[in-house]
């Protein structure tokens, strides 16, 4: 770009001097003037797409997570470049985020026979004998049945039982067929393992009206929570599930109100009635490691 001095009656260009620097004066003529315009005008046109089309910098710390990426305009057509905002969440946008499931991985052991349910039974009975533990060994423990009869007949039996006591193996058995066998009813009735589940008390009414069996002792694990949490509330085995894992306890309707008393279950009625009762255990154990919650305890905590 050319700068030019300004000449007047033939004398040479002034200057000034200001320490040891010397500053020229000069003047834009009008070309010069047009030039810079058409340069800056350039510029901010270059910027301002720039801006449109930058996109947000995701590894960067965000100070809320509430904010979604949206499209600007409509559907590129004719080679058109999209532009995006990043937008907050208007309150129907919270859709709450889906969990991780969570679902037994060990193995099933899968009991539809009369002899099958008494070696089921003399196994867990054999394991909690070798564990010698000073208290009581904690035995998941639930119940499927059939819930809705059909019309003019008594409530459904209990179908199926589950039975867990560690992470790598659960007993389901299909007592709709099997039965009780005597050395089942030992199991259940025997003191030197705790049954543990949610609402585990309506289970054991229900075994004894159906199959006179007094199963016991038991843990409420909605009462024991409550114990241990400090938020008081009726536990299901899903919401429990969530607060100490923070994992989806999946309950599907076409699996949990099912037929329990088919010939032989489902792959999807095994997975389901095992996760229960490894679940049941699981929390069962977890509790029991956290103190009791107690007002003077949470204020000595605060200090």
């Amino acid at each position: 770009m050319a700068m030019h001095p300004v000449a007047g009656a033939g004398a040479p260009p002034a200057s000034s001097v200001h320490g040891n620097v010397e500053y020229d004066d000069f003047h834009w003529d009008d070309a010069a003037e047009a030039e810079l315009q058409a340069f800056e005008a350039a510029y901010a046109s270059a910027s301002a797409s720039a801006k449109r089309r930058r996109l947000p910098d995701w590894t960067s710390p965000s100070p809320s997570p509430s904010y979604r990426l949206h499209h600007s305009q409509n559907p590129v057509s004719s080679g058109s470049t999209p532009s995006w905002t990043l937008t907050p969440h208007t309150p129907q946008d919270n859709v709450r985020a889906r969990r991780q499931q969570i679902s037994f991985s060990g193995k099933i052991v899968y009991c539809r026979t009369p002899t099958e349910a008494e070696k089921a039974a003399t196994d867990i009975l054999l394991k909690i004998e070798r564990m010698k533990t000073p208290g009581q060994v904690s035995l998941g423990f639930d119940l499927e049945w059939r819930p809705f009869p059909r019309r003019g007949e008594p409530p459904c039996k209990v179908a199926v039982m589950q039975l867990c006591m560690e992470k790598t193996l659960c007993y389901v058995l299909h007592i709709a067929h099997s039965g009780v066998p005597p050395i089942l009813k030992t199991l259940l009735e025997d003191s030197s393992s705790i049954k543990v589940g949610i609402c585990i008390d309506n289970d054991a009414r229900k075994m004894f009206n159906d199959y006179d069996v007094c199963v016991q002792p038991l843990m409420d694990l909605s009462t024991l929570a409550n114990v241990k949490l400090a938020s008081p509330k009726r536990w299901s085995l899903a919401s429990l599930t969530e607060m100490i894992t923070c994992k989806e306890l999946p309950k599907p309707s076409n699996i949990r109100m099912g037929n329990w008393e088919a010939d032989v279950l489902s792959k999807q009625q095994l997975q389901y009635a095992a996760t229960d009762a490894y679940i049941s255990w699981y929390l069962y154990e977890a509790l029991q490691t956290l103190p009791d919650y107690t007002i003077e305890a949470e204020s000595v905590k605060a200090q």
